[in-house]
Formats: structure tokens, sequence, C-alpha cells
């Protein structure tokens, strides 16, 4: 049955990293003239809206912006991921069955500590939808569903230590493209183990081996876990013209995946297949999402027979599959191993390259383990800049559904903190249950609210 799916365009005309990077307005430009000229805009199931300004305080819960979210975004990127909440409202008030925003820039590589552009991305678009959606319309479980060739690292980040956020990405294998991350061992925290679920692709996957994942792996588990929304993080570079990846995925394949799918939201991502690509894929997935024939939808130099996938690719994806099955199944089990051998706290240390910016972060995160909620975490972060300058911030991040006791522990722990700030340059409280987000300046000595 047809659908009435909403659509928002955002080409920011007045953003580029450089005049010719493949991340520019074009990407969305060709795009939106095939859809024109096919007539796809005059549908009675497709609804266009236009996009609002995302607010600080939007952004607020989910990003650490270092030193503030002034420095870090443009009006662009605040467009951009207003351009969603635009559609998450949409659908929220029943104007339509999905809606998918073809906005720039994209934000899946946005991790919650922010110093710079990494992956093209400074925030992240999905998830500022995400909490602007459980906050002011009360959406529990949600399923992210990452379609990018490029592993959403942001993404993972983010959620990392949400049992209630079900992240799936399937990209192409981090040992031969960035972020150099995504790997099948890569779980979640002992609060959340399980609820990441990474399915690292070997390089020419076709559409085959792709919908063999779906079927028989992703569609099953979004099926167990229930979620109040799917959202397709809507990366198109797995595009077999794709010039920054190497996979063979087709605009029938992407088509046909979201009609499997039925997203909820869509918000666009990569792809730089300008021409050959995403005029192609956006139009068939469109056409999907909106209940119609998409069958038509073929690029120009599409043979089916150089599309077959090898016996060695699906004795590998089988093989997957069968691990992270059993993980799935067995995901509350291994989370109390985990907690129980983790003790009272745990704790990571990592280093985060910003490849656009050149920033070295250094990043030490401990996380309270509690029996009655996810806990809440405390970030220490350095920034390491080309200018030779740095910056060394501490964030506490209060989850929404953190109890009572955690939630006056953590906010003990930014007021200490304060009290006593050990060569720290800002402390930030990321206070979900109240909705109220804190940043102390210590040079300053003065703290501002959003």
């Amino acid at each position: 049955m047809p659908n009435k799916t909403g659509l928002v365009f955002f080409p920011a005309f007045d953003w580029a990293i450089t005049p010719t990077h493949p991340e520019r307005e074009e990407r969305l430009l060709y795009t939106r003239d095939q859809l024109f000229e096919e007539g796809i805009m005059d549908l009675p199931e497709v609804v266009e809206y236009k996009p609002r300004l995302a607010t600080y305080k939007d952004i607020a819960r989910v990003h650490f912006c270092v030193p503030d979210i002034k420095a870090q975004v443009t009006e662009a990127h605040l467009i951009a991921a207003g351009g969603a909440l635009v559609l998450a409202d949409a659908l929220m008030k029943k104007e339509i069955d999905n809606g998918f925003a073809l906005v720039r820039p994209p934000g899946h590589h946005s991790m919650r500590v922010v110093h710079g552009n990494r992956g093209f991305c400074n925030i992240h678009n999905e998830a500022i939808m995400i909490e602007y959606l459980r906050k002011h319309y009360g959406l529990k479980k949600i399923a992210i569903v990452d379609t990018d060739v490029h592993h959403g690292d942001g993404t993972q980040d983010v959620y990392w230590h949400d049992p209630d956020v079900l992240f799936i990405s399937f990209h192409q294998d981090g040992r031969t493209l960035y972020p150099g991350s995504g790997f099948a061992d890569e779980l979640g925290g002992p609060t959340a183990f399980g609820t990441t679920i990474n399915i690292p692709l070997l390089p020419h996957t076709t559409d085959e081996g792709i919908h063999y994942v779906l079927d028989n792996l992703v569609l099953p588990i979004l099926e167990d876990f229930q979620p109040d929304l799917i959202v397709n993080s809507a990366g198109q570079d797995n595009h077999y013209t794709d010039p920054l990846a190497n996979m063979r995925f087709t605009a029938h394949g992407y088509a046909l995946l979201n009609e499997k799918l039925k997203p909820d939201l869509a918000v666009l991502e990569g792809g730089y297949a300008i021409e050959t690509a995403l005029p192609y894929v956006n139009t068939g997935i469109i056409l999907a999402m909106a209940g119609l024939d998409y069958s038509c939808v073929r690029e120009p130099d599409y043979r089916p027979e150089n599309f077959k996938e090898s016996p060695e690719h699906m004795d590998y994806i089988k093989d997957l599959i069968a691990y992270l099955h059993e993980v799935w199944k067995n995901r509350e089990a291994l989370a109390e191993q985990r907690q129980r051998r983790t003790g009272g706290y745990y704790e990571r240390r990592r280093t985060v390259y910003y490849d656009t910016d050149n920033i070295r972060e250094q990043q030490e995160e401990k996380v309270k383990l509690c029996a009655k909620c996810p806990g809440y975490q405390v970030i220490r972060s350095r920034g390491l800049y080309p200018t030779r300058t740095e910056r060394t911030v501490l964030a506490v991040a209060l989850p929404w559904q953190a109890c009572s006791e955690c939630q006056e522990e953590a906010r003990s722990v930014y007021q200490e903190y304060i009290n006593n700030p050990r060569g720290l340059d800002f402390v930030y409280l990321q206070d979900k249950p109240r909705d109220t987000y804190l940043q102390y300046s210590v040079s300053g000595r003065s703290e501002m609210q959003l």
C-alpha cells in the first residue's frame, strides 16, 4: 500500500570543506533535478517540508562541543539537523507515514565529544533527532540501521552504553576503509552489551550478500528487539560506482532494502558518486518508502551478470551471521559476565583522530555500573590541535534512564570538578533527566546553562 512520505532537501550551498571536496552541494542537486524530471515531487504520496534550525539545546542532548557549540557548528549544521527534526515532528503528528531527510553536512562520524570535524562530520543529525524524539514524545526503544559503507563510529560512540538503542551497521571491512573500526567483536559497553551489532563486509560485496545479511540477521534482530522507531542512517556509498569505497551495491538493491527495512525515518549520510549513483539510489529509496513501484530504476550501465556474489564471500557472511546470532541470543548472560568482571566501574582509554582537522584526542572514560540503571559516564578528553595548542575537558553524561542515586552522584561529580578543576579548561554536565546542560569555563570562572 502507498505511504505518505515526507522529504526535506537541504544542499547547504554555503558550506563546504573545500570547493572540490567529494562532500559538496552537488550530492543533492543532481538528485533533486532527477526527482523533478521524473515527476516524483508531484506524486500525492510525496510531500516536501522545509527545514528549520535546530537549537543549541538539541545539540547539547548529544554532544560535548569543545570549547562550546558555537565554535563547532555553522548555520548549515543547524539547518541539516533541524531538517531531520521537522520530519520527526511530522511523523509523530501522523502527517506522514515515514520521512527521508536529504540533508548535508552529514553526521554519523561525530562522537559525543567534539573537538572538530572528522569524516566530514561535526554534529550527529540522527542522534540529535533521536534524543529530540525521546525528550518530546517519550519514545524509549530505538533501532538505528546504518547502511553507509563506512562504519558509523560516531553513532556507536554515542550509544555504546545505552541498552535502549540498538545500533546495527553493515559496512566495508574496517581493515580496508576509513575509519578502521566496526569489527564484529565491538558489541557495546557492559551495561548495553549486544545492542551494538557490527557487520564488516568484504570489499566487492554485492546486492546478494547484503540482502542475505538483511534477511538472515538484521530483520530477525529487529523483530526480536521490537523498537518504537527504526531509523536508517542512509549512506549510499556502498554503490558500485562510489569513488571512496569498493562495494557492489545497486540502486535497485538500495530500494529493495528500504522496502524490507521499512524505516520510519531516514537521514542521508555518505554517497559521493554524484552523477552515476545518487540520482538513481535516492529515486529508488523514495519510491520504496512511498510504497510505489521502483522496478524501472536502473543505472544505465547496470548488467545483472556483473553482480554475482562469490562463494567465498557467502561463506564468510554465513559464518559472521552465525557468530552474531549467537551473541544476540546470549547477550544478557554475556553482559552479566562482563559486569561481574569489571566491578563497580568500567574504564577505557583510546585515541580519536580527526582526519579533516588533523586533531588528536586522548580520551579516558569511566562508567558507573549500577544494578538499577545504565549508570553515568565521566569522560576526560584532551585535544591536541595542529596549532600546537591543547584543551583538556571533563564531561559528565547522565542518561535519561538514570536512577535517583546515580543522578545525585553524577551531579556531585560535576560540582567536585568545578571546585577543583585539576588542570581542566572546561567542565560539562549533560543532565538528561532534567534536560539541562551546564558548561563551566575554568579560566573565566563562569557557568553557562542551556
